[in-house]
C-alpha cells in the first residue's frame, strides 16, 4: 500500500494508476487565500518538480537505462514508482493542479528526487506544507557565526529560532544568564524561560506587556507551522506549563519582532537598562541574532565586570528554594 493513501482530507478525488495508490484531496488553498497567489505558486512547484525530476539519470536512481529515452531525465511513472505515489496523483501535482500533498508525500518525493537541503526547503514552501526539519537545521549554525557573537562583547547577544529556542550565545550573555549552558534543551527556550522562572528568579523586569509581545510574535511564526509536530507540542507543553501563557495565546494577538528598553537583574546588580535588537541570519530560515546595547557607561561598566569572572557563582537569594519546583515542573509537562 502506497504512503498516499493516508491522504484521504478534502474534498476532491483521484484515481492511482501504475504502481501505487494515488488520491486527490480537493484544493490546496484556504479559505480566504488569494486564488491569484495560490495559482502563481503551483505553477512554480510544478515547474520546480519537473526540473528537477529532468536532470536525475535512470543510473542515478538505481534504474536500469533500458531502451532509448527522449530525454535523459526520469519518466513521471518512475517517480511515482520509487516514491510509493500513485501516477495519477504525481502527474497532478507536477502540473499544478489543486491537489493536497502531506508531510509523510513531500518527504518521498524529496528523497525520490535527491533533493538537498535547500532544495527541499524550497518544495515545502512551494506546496504550502510546514518544514518539520527546519527547527533541527537552525541547531546546525554556520561556523562563523559565533566568532561574531563573541567580537560582541561586553553586549550581550544570542541565536534564537522563530520558537525561540536558544541556539547560540556569546560569553556576555551566559555571564548575564549564567543557567543557559546548563539548561536542558527543552527549557533552554526565552519564552519558557519567561513564562517558568519565579518573579524573584527573573533575570530581567518582566513586565505583562513585555511577555505578551512574546506570545504575539510566537503565535505569528506559528502561522507558519501550522499542523507542524513540534510546534504543536511546543504549545501543549507552554500551556501545561503556565496559565498565563495559555491565556495569551488564547488572545489570537499577532505581532513582528521589534525592537525593546528591558532593565535586567543580576545578583550583583539589580538594574542593567538595555535595548534590544534583532536581525536576520542567513542559512537558518526564521532565525535572530538579538542583541543587547546597554543603555548607559554605567551598565557597560557592568557587563564589563562580569565578563572579568570575579561574579561567577552568584545566585538569586531564593535560587535554592526554587530550584526543586523548576525540576518538578521539567518532570510534570515533558514535551
Amino acid at each position: 500500500m502506497s504512503i498516499v493513501a493516508a491522504e484521504q482530507a478534502g474534498t476532491g478525488t483521484g484515481a492511482g494508476t501504475g504502481t501505487g495508490t494515488g488520491t486527490g484531496t480537493g484544493t490546496g488553498a484556504g479559505k480566504g487565500t488569494d486564488p491569484r497567489r495560490t495559482d502563481v505558486r503551483r505553477e512554480e512547484l510544478a515547474a520546480f518538480l519537473r526540473s528537477r525530476r529532468e536532470r536525475i539519470t535512470p543510473e542515478d536512481a538505481g534504474i536500469p537505462a533500458g531502451q532509448r529515452r527522449r530525454t535523459s531525465g526520469l519518466r513521471r511513472e518512475e517517480v511515482a514508482q520509487l516514491a510509493g505515489v500513485g501516477v495519477t496523483w504525481y502527474t497532478w501535482l507536477e502540473q499544478g493542479r489543486p491537489i493536497h500533498a502531506s508531510v509523510q508525500v513531500l518527504e518521498a518525493v524529496a528523497r525520490t528526487l535527491q533533493l538537498d537541503t535547500i532544495e527541499r526547503q524550497h518544495l515545502f514552501r512551494l506546496a504550502d506544507v510546514p518544514d518539520t526539519t527546519a527547527a533541527d537545521d537552525c541547531l546546525r549554525l554556520r561556523p562563523e557565526i559565533q566568532p561574531i557573537l563573541e567580537q560582541l562583547s561586553p553586549m550581550p547577544a544570542n541565536v534564537i529560532t522563530e520558537r525561540f529556542d536558544i541556539v547560540a550565545w556569546n560569553t556576555a550573555y551566559a555571564a548575564l544568564f549564567p543557567r543557559t549552558a546548563d539548561l536542558p534543551a527543552a527549557e533552554r527556550n526565552t519564552i519558557y524561560q519567561c513564562f517558568t522562572t519565579p518573579p524573584c528568579c527573573r533575570t530581567h523586569e518582566n513586565n505583562e506587556d513585555h511577555r505578551g509581545a512574546l506570545v504575539a510574535h510566537l503565535r505569528a511564526s506559528y502561522g507558519r507551522h501550522v499542523g507542524d509536530p513540534a510546534w504543536t507540542a511546543f504549545i501543549r507543553h507552554m500551556e501545561a506549563a503556565s496559565p498565563e501563557f495559555s491565556a495569551a495565546w488564547a488572545t489570537q494577538d499577532v505581532a513582528n519582532p521589534a525592537s525593546y528598553a528591558k532593565v535586567f537583574r543580576h545578583p550583583l546588580y539589580p538594574r542593567l537598562p538595555m535595548t534590544s535588537t534583532s536581525m536576520s541570519l542567513q542559512g537558518c530560515p526564521g532565525a535572530r541574532m538579538v542583541v543587547y546595547v546597554p543603555a548607559d557607561a554605567a551598565t557597560r561598566q557592568a557587563m564589563e565586570h562580569l565578563l572579568s569572572g570575579t561574579a561567577d557563582g552568584a545566585q538569586f537569594p531564593c535560587w535554592e528554594a526554587h530550584r526543586t519546583r523548576r525540576l518538578e515542573l521539567a518532570v510534570s509537562t515533558p514535551v
